[in-house]
């Protein structure tokens, strides 16, 4: 049973930067990991994932330039890094994982994941 927790959200400055991470128990060395968002009234969003390895990662076009994401398997772990932040990234940021021991793209839908964090919210001021 893979659990995940993520951390590092608050409040941030437009322009400013955070980095969000996603610890994991349990073995997810074989699972692409994923980081989606919803704010109020909007639907879940993809945001960014990246293979088992590492190898591949892809992004939404509205983020892709300005945030990062990496893992460290030994630690179980991926990263958001997320620079030049916008109001418009304001949303409740979550960390999903589905098992995927393979170099294809990182799945976009939701759906395709199995497991989720509890979340953690991102605030961008204008």
């Amino acid at each position: 049973q893979v659990q995940l927790r993520e951390s590092g959200g608050g409040l941030v400055q437009t322009g400013g930067s955070l980095t969000l991470s996603c610890e994991a128990s349990g073995d997810t060395s074989n699972y692409a990991m994923a980081w989606f968002r919803q704010a109020p009234g909007n639907e879940r969003e993809f945001v960014a994932g990246i293979t088992w390895n590492g190898d591949l990662t892809n992004y939404s076009d509205s983020v892709k330039g300005r945030f990062t994401i990496s893992r460290d398997n030994a630690k179980m772990m991926v990263s958001l890094q997320m620079k030049n932040l916008e109001p418009e990234d304001t949303a409740e940021y979550r960390c999903a994982a589905r098992f995927a021991p393979n170099s294809a793209r990182p799945a976009i839908n939701p759906l395709q994941y199995p497991y989720w964090g509890q979340g953690t919210q991102v605030t961008v001021s204008s």
